[in-house]
């Protein structure tokens, strides 16, 4: 092995938990599984860290960039440096500002074009103030809450980015905008990175910050109403106060709980179709019983330092429908994510740390179109929002009011039985004994009790009287789909109009929806310029 050809080498190395934090020992396995003595190598750097949980004797991944001839060439943390918009620029109207919206328009400024932001809920600050009233009297703030607002769903929630599958676009490029703002240099190693929702809101802050530095526009409190359309193209977005934002270009990146969009889009008449999304439940475990399960311990034994809270992924079909985990949030809340005052919905979000005493997750099964038959004939392509809407109604009134969430002990769901009495539970406006397994349709309801069964046996202990399920999870994706052509993204309908994100159908996360928003900033530019 020349001294040239070997300056960096990557490595591969497999250690326990204590030796994955011991220089020393990285040292040693990198130098035996290279064949070369300690004291060539000059430096050494973490790429990828993964934890294989499997069995009892938990061992830690590495992948380490090494050199072989002295140190490591230095490497800077990414920053934000963005072109400034100059006159004359292509003009793209962004409606909503979740990860769709904000990496559209920070791909819009890297394009020469200048992003104008319009944003129903109020900045990231504001809106925190806004979640107290929901917490502690039931009171939902309707166009600033856990689902509007900056950054969108994503700000207040666990932060999980889900893939780094780059077939769907540049993953590495979104991690690398989002520590460039300010999200943990963590995120670039870390087999199942999140962030938190104590660190997002600071992160999407300063995403408007650069926006608004290079010449873009953000406008907050500004509720897009209608659409101004001319001769089959998209002049412009007008809102509730009266103003019309005029651009070249419209990407609607409202999110999957936007339902005024899609009822204005039927209103005028405009081409959506239905899609499958799923519905179900929250259920939360005390994170120690989850802890193990997943990492082989005895109960109450203390989780290793090294080891985060654990978390799970549970999938099945049964009978042509999915059963599966959702947004499974270790260490986490549950959190009442309504957007109106006449339903209860539920959700999950963990702080950076993950440090809370429970762990919660949703647990749903795929809906179909033509399980959405008996709202067709009154609500037609809407027809699965009606259904969410039905369930979030019925949560609200077995609640009893305010945001109260009616909850079941699994145990007793599985015996289709009423709970005396429920577990402590992180949902802060309360919980109230119901029959969950009344509320739901029956056939989500069998398909969900069978997949309980199957899930027990994979994780011994799961299926237990110390779980919660807490109604309903409703909005785990958008019910419909707004078409786009797929070369030009555009709708096929109206020129100019770029359906994006999870709100048009096309992203389930904050990664997908991010690399969507991407995606149609380029595309709209390159309708009207030429670009590199």
């Amino acid at each position: 092995m020349s001294e040239s050809a070997a300056r960096i080498e990557t490595v591969d190395v497999i250690l326990s938990l204590d030796e994955s934090e011991d220089e020393a020992a990285r040292r040693r396995v990198v130098a035996a599984k290279l064949g070369v003595p300690e004291r060539r190598i000059g430096g050494m750097r973490l790429r990828k860290h993964s934890i294989d949980a499997r069995k009892p004797w938990i061992k830690v991944q590495l992948r380490l960039e090494v050199s072989l001839a002295g140190p490591l060439p230095a490497e800077s943390r990414p920053a934000p440096a963005y072109p400034a918009v100059v006159s004359g620029a292509r003009t793209v109207v962004i409606v909503g500002s979740g990860p769709a919206g904000m990496f559209a328009a920070l791909r819009c400024l890297e394009l020469g074009a200048k992003p104008v932001i319009l944003e129903r809920g109020k900045d990231a600050s504001a809106r925190r103030y806004d979640l107290a009233p929901i917490l502690r009297h039931g009171t939902v703030i309707e166009d600033s809450n856990y689902c509007f607002g900056e950054g969108g769903a994503g700000t207040f929630s666990d932060g999980k980015l889900y893939t780094r599958a780059d077939k769907r676009g540049p993953v590495s490029e979104v991690y690398r905008t989002l520590v460039a703002h300010g999200a943990p240099e963590r995120i670039l190693i870390d087999a199942h990175p999140h962030i938190g929702s104590n660190l997002l809101p600071n992160v999407v802050k300063a995403m408007r910050e650069s926006i608004l530095q290079a010449g873009g526009e953000v406008h907050f409190q500004t509720k897009v109403t209608d659409f101004e359309v001319e001769s089959g193209r998209i002049r412009a977005a007008i809102t509730a106060d009266g103003r019309t934002f005029a651009g070249d270009a419209v990407i609607l990146a409202t999110g999957h709980s936007a339902r005024d969009i899609y009822r204005l889009l039927a209103g005028k008449g405009v081409m959506m179709e239905p899609k499958p999304f799923a519905m179900g439940v929250r259920i939360e475990h005390p994170q120690a019983l989850i802890d193990g399960i997943q990492y082989h311990m005895r109960r109450g034994q203390t989780r290793h330092r090294l080891l985060p809270a654990a978390s799970y992924h549970l999938a099945t079909k049964l009978e042509g429908r999915g059963v599966h985990s959702f947004c499974m949030c270790p260490g986490g809340f549950i959190v009442p994510a309504a957007t109106e005052n006449d339903e209860v919905v539920v959700n999950g979000m963990s702080l950076s740390k993950r440090d809370s005493l429970y762990a919660n997750s949703g647990l749903v099964v795929t809906v179909e179109p033509e399980d959405c038959a008996p709202y067709q004939a009154e609500h037609g392509v809407l027809a699965g929002m009606a259904f969410q809407k039905a369930l979030e109604t019925a949560a609200k009134q077995a609640g009893g009011g305010g945001q109260v969430a009616p909850a079941q002990r699994l145990t007793d769901f599985m015996a289709a039985r009423e709970s005396a009495d429920l577990p402590p539970c992180s949902y802060k406006p309360g919980l109230r004994p119901a029959r969950i397994d009344t509320l739901l349709p029956k056939w989500m309801v069998s398909r969900m009790r069978r997949g309980f069964d199957l899930f027990g046996k994979q994780m011994r202990g799961y299926v237990t009287a110390e779980a919660n399920l807490v109604g309903f999870e409703t909005r785990t994706s958008s019910p419909v789909r707004i078409p786009r052509e797929p070369g030009t993204l555009q709708h096929p309908e109206i020129a100019g109009l770029y359906p994006c994100g999870e709100g048009a159908g096309y992203a389930g996360g904050i990664v997908s929806a991010a690399l969507d928003g991407r995606k149609c900033a380029e595309a709209a530019v390159a309708a009207g310029v030429t670009y590199p």
